[in-house]
């Protein structure tokens, strides 16, 4: 079964959209929510299928937009409402984040009876990723976790081009997303919220302070976020293991849009060894 576009209301928050995959059975499955990245959101290119591989594995997987990733409930994929978009921060992600995994724990969730509230796995793309490792070093619900192409540091890309100056002085800067051409507005309060909060975004400290297994997958030809910055997490780690793809990039060697029913190899091989790990 496969539910699309469900809504999670909440009160004095925006919406959040979310996906649901499971197979219709009895049995009690691990959760497995998946986190998108910086620009991204749950339609992205190859995601519907990643999800059917959990779901015939065995796993109730669930993907959702983060509510201020700029998509809306009658338009979810790319960006429509760059206004949310400018509003966007690492908190608000975090915040999400918490509200979903309260959400599919509850009563309120249909298929909550279904879960194996022992197995709680995430799985963090690149900025999804940071995401991720902070909110399992918080939250003793979480079991494993697992990163794809995840970023090591939020402070290098809070403020990496040396505009800050101007970017105070404006109140808002712009990166063209090279996909769509638009221009993507980034509001100062970007900039506000991560100071404000440097110390729980710090990933480095959470890292260091989690508790529970952490899969690394990192692409060895990643040009977005470098290899380098998966051996600092396995570095930093308690239980970490550090998995290489040879020749995938940052996605895996996937785009979007995606036209065929077949996975790219670089990211079947992604997915198997999420599988492995989180039934080990």
């Amino acid at each position: 079964m496969t539910l699309k576009n469900q809504v999670l209301s909440r009160t004095g928050k925006k919406t959040i959209l979310y996906d649901v995959f499971i197979k219709e059975d009895e049995k009690k499955k691990p959760l497995v929510i998946f986190c998108h990245g910086y620009k991204g959101f749950k339609d992205w290119g190859v995601w519907d299928l990643v999800a059917n591989h959990f779901k015939s594995a065995g796993c109730l997987l669930v993907k959702f937009n983060f509510s201020h990733n700029g998509g809306t409930v009658e338009n979810p994929i790319d960006f429509p409402d760059l206004e949310a978009f400018a509003e966007n921060n690492y908190t608000k992600e975090l915040d999400d984040l918490e509200d979903m995994l309260s959400f599919l724990l509850s009563d309120k969730f249909e298929f909550s009876q279904q879960i194996n509230q022992e197995k709680v796995n995430l799985i963090g793309h690149s900025r999804g990723g940071g995401i991720c490792i902070i909110k399992a070093s918080e939250d003793d619900r979480i079991n494993k976790l697992i990163t794809w192409a995840s970023v090591a540091d939020f402070g290098r890309r809070s403020s990496t081009t040396g505009d800050l100056e101007q970017w105070r002085k404006d109140g808002v800067k712009y990166v063209l997303n090279g996909r769509t051409k638009q221009q993507m507005p980034h509001n100062f309060q970007f900039y506000d919220n991560f100071k404000a909060n440097e110390k729980r975004l710090h990933i480095e400290s959470s890292e260091r302070q989690l508790a529970i297994p952490h899969l690394i997958i990192h692409g060895k030809e990643d040009d977005a976020v470098l290899f380098s910055e998966a051996e600092e997490l396995h570095d930093w780690g308690k239980q970490t293991e550090l998995f290489p793809v040879d020749g995938a990039n940052h996605v895996f060697n996937s785009k979007h849009p995606w036209d065929s029913n077949i996975i790219p190899e670089a990211l079947e091989i992604a997915i198997n060894k999420s599988l492995s790990f989180i039934s080990s």
